[in-house]
């Protein structure tokens, strides 16, 4: 983190920055901590637009920006940092302009390479604390991997359709990384995009305001930080949980015998997958998709030997609605049931609308469940799909 502030506020910058200044959690020692801090932003897209704005406003003396690619006209309905005029023109220049146009009293620092393998190490360690906007896996692993070897904190956000979670992985202090809840990187051919499952625009402004939160709380010493903790959002529903995360032992990265001890190109290259299609209609065990819809889920359910149907929501949700013949456990309490879980039948896990669902099958395949797979859609979907009679919340 940065050191001592040894830059002072000029005036124009106190009246700027006069709101925060009046916050005793931060006043001006905290803004001059701002001023003298470098940031590092992964991508300028959903997430990093609105952080890199909020962060830009903020005061951030130095705010690096590390993206490769153009505005397309379909990235408007949720980057607010561009606009019609951008389309076709590279993500850094507009992005740049506006920021600088924002606040001039920002030092931008454009990284037109991304992140890479071979780059990412110094170009973590030249910055105190590192955003990760991205929406690919092995991009995504590759800054918690950086991140740890650079000793560096990793304020992380996702988003699925209408869902996101925001946390802090700071291991330097103790804190879990990301491999310690997904191990290794999920099969590519299994893991929808945002442009297969679609994803709400206000939500990646709400996830990447949390991430500009969460960094200016970081580097002010304000409040209380998400290390160890996962803020997860459900906007279509309106509920927010919190999430204790721990160190996870056997973390091929951070644990205690780990075999990940370097930042290799190999580590952050998908594998090839087909799906193949066993004799009975069903996905052969090793290859079955990571979402299947609620129409497929009502076939195989049908089955002689139906898969098991996981329920992952909370029990105040579960005694508004449930299908019928699903196992309820709790998503929190899932990582203690794993011994109950069948390893030799397919495994179909749902929760509201999809999100928290998909992390547990995620979860579960990292765990050696080969035939885990997401309803996608939840029991929201179900209840307007394949039966229109149960409630709805």
């Amino acid at each position: 983190m940065p050191g001592a502030p040894v830059q002072s506020l000029s005036d124009i910058e106190k009246i700027r920055y006069s709101r925060h200044l009046r916050l005793p959690q931060i006043g001006e020692a905290g803004q001059q901590r701002l001023k003298n801090a470098r940031v590092l932003l992964i991508g300028l897209g959903g997430l990093g637009s609105p952080a890199a704005l909020y962060l830009v406003s903020a005061g951030v003396g130095t705010l690096g920006i590390a993206e490769t690619d153009t505005v397309a006209r379909h990235n408007l309905q949720r980057q607010i940092l561009f606009r019609e005029d951008d389309i076709g023109i590279s993500k850094l220049t507009a992005g740049m302009a506006a920021l600088h146009a924002l606040n001039p009293h920002v030092s931008l620092v454009s990284h037109p390479d991304g992140l890479t393998s071979d780059n990412a190490l110094s170009l973590f360690s030249s910055y105190d604390v590192i955003l990760d906007g991205t929406d690919n896996f092995p991009t995504r692993y590759l800054a918690n991997d950086a991140a740890f070897f650079a000793r560096r904190p990793l304020v992380h956000g996702s988003i699925f359709q209408f869902e996101g979670q925001t946390t802090l992985f700071d291991t330097p202090k103790g804190g879990p990384c990301y491999r310690c809840l997904f191990p290794e990187m999920p099969n590519p051919a299994s893991v929808p995009t945002c442009e297969q499952a679609g994803v709400f625009g206000a939500l990646v402004g709400v996830i990447g305001s949390l991430m500009a939160m969460e960094t200016i709380k970081l580097i002010t010493n304000a409040g209380e930080s998400l290390r160890g903790r996962l803020l997860m959002h459900d906007l279509l529903a309106g509920r927010v949980r919190t999430v204790r995360i721990q160190r996870n032992p056997d973390c091929p990265l951070c644990g205690q015998t780990p075999h990940i001890t370097n930042i290799g190109a190999a580590n952050y290259v998908y594998d090839s997958c087909n799906t193949a299609i066993s004799e009975n209609g069903l996905p052969n065990m090793e290859n079955i998709p990571l979402e299947i819809t609620c129409e497929e889920a009502q076939e195989w359910l049908a089955r002689p030997v139906p898969p098991l149907l996981l329920d992952v929501r909370e029990i105040d949700e579960v005694a508004i609605c449930k299908i019928g013949q699903a196992r309820h456990i709790p998503m929190d309490a899932v990582p203690e049931h794993l011994k109950t879980l069948p390893t030799d039948t397919p495994i179909i896990v749902h929760c509201h609308h999809g999100g928290r669902s998909m992390r547990v099958t995620q979860f579960l395949r990292t765990k050696g469940f080969a035939k885990v797979t997401n309803l996608k859609g939840g029991i929201d979907r179900w209840a307007t799909a394949c039966d229109p009679s149960m409630a709805r919340y």
